[in-house]
């Protein structure tokens, strides 16, 4: 059974499939995806990656090798190379992360060299992360503001598809609009459909130059509290259960959880100005 069948599967069957897709965050288009399934070693494995790319990102896949054999995994390179690109993970020299570019899409140029942020809604930023389960994992996107941290909406999906992304793009437009809005050079925010919805808005789109590792920082810190402060804390069993505890989180993160960066106030104050 797929991650997103797992995910939204209930009693009541009075709501459609569509709405019941809205409710939770998911796009509909890969509902009926059924993911290749990995090996308990594989997914035991692809945790340890996940959690010690989170403490040293720029580990490539030979150090990444050596220390999965330092804790006696007897594995070669060629599975560690294709499970963290399974999971979307590169070393931040050059930086691929998540997305992998397409060279057929526009490359915009970087706008945020010398740019003063001081409000809210200037500047929003998005990436993609890997989050595991404990008999799978799913893709997390999400959309901040750089000013406030403000977690403006996300998405959960078994895909790396474009549709979750610009799923994302939709709710956050529909709270209110940047000056700019950021991202890497990855396929999803490249694509024509995404580009295209920030254009249509009057949005300028900026882009991270290759091996710009920090031009993309507050959504680096923003997976590294989601993952320290509750996936790596918590046996996550399945899609429901994710993304019932993602959106604790994030309600936690931007009504309750103090930044010393804000002066100790929450992003949600900070962005509202309360």
């Amino acid at each position: 059974m797929s991650h997103r069948r797992s995910l939204i599967e209930s009693d009541n069957t009075s709501i459609s499939i569509h709405r019941q897709c809205e409710l939770l965050k998911l796009n509909r288009s890969g509902y009926y995806y059924k993911p290749i399934g990995e090996s308990a070693l594989n997914l035991e494995i692809m945790g340890l990656l996940d959690k010690q790319y989170t403490t040293t990102p720029f580990y490539g896949v030979p150090r990444m090798h050596q220390y999965i054999r330092s804790l006696n995994y007897e594995v070669n390179i060629k599975r560690i190379r294709r499970l963290l690109r399974l999971m979307g993970l590169y070393a931040i020299y050059p930086k691929k992360r998540t997305s992998i570019p397409n060279k057929e899409h526009k490359i915009y140029p970087y706008l945020l060299k010398g740019f003063k942020i001081n409000k809210p809604n200037q500047v929003w930023s998005t990436d993609i992360t890997y989050i595991q389960m404990e008999k799978g994992f799913l893709y997390l996107v999400a959309i901040i503001d750089w000013y406030s941290r403000y977690v403006i909406s996300w998405r959960i999906s078994n895909t790396m598809e474009t549709s979750f992304c610009i799923d994302a793009l939709q709710e956050a437009l529909s709270k209110g609009k940047p000056e700019i809005f950021n991202t890497d050079q990855g396929s999803q925010f490249t694509s024509i459909d995404f580009t295209n919805l920030l254009l249509d808005n009057e949005v300028k789109i900026s882009m991270d130059g290759k091996g710009r590792y920090l031009d993309n920082i507050f959504v680096e810190r923003l997976w590294r509290a989601v993952k320290y402060e509750y996936v790596y804390i918590n046996s996550i069993k399945d899609g429901r259960e994710l993304w019932n505890g993602l959106d604790d989180y994030f309600t936690f993160y931007n009504k309750k959880r103090f930044h010393q960066s804000l002066e100790y106030k929450t992003p949600y104050c900070v962005h509202f100005q309360n």
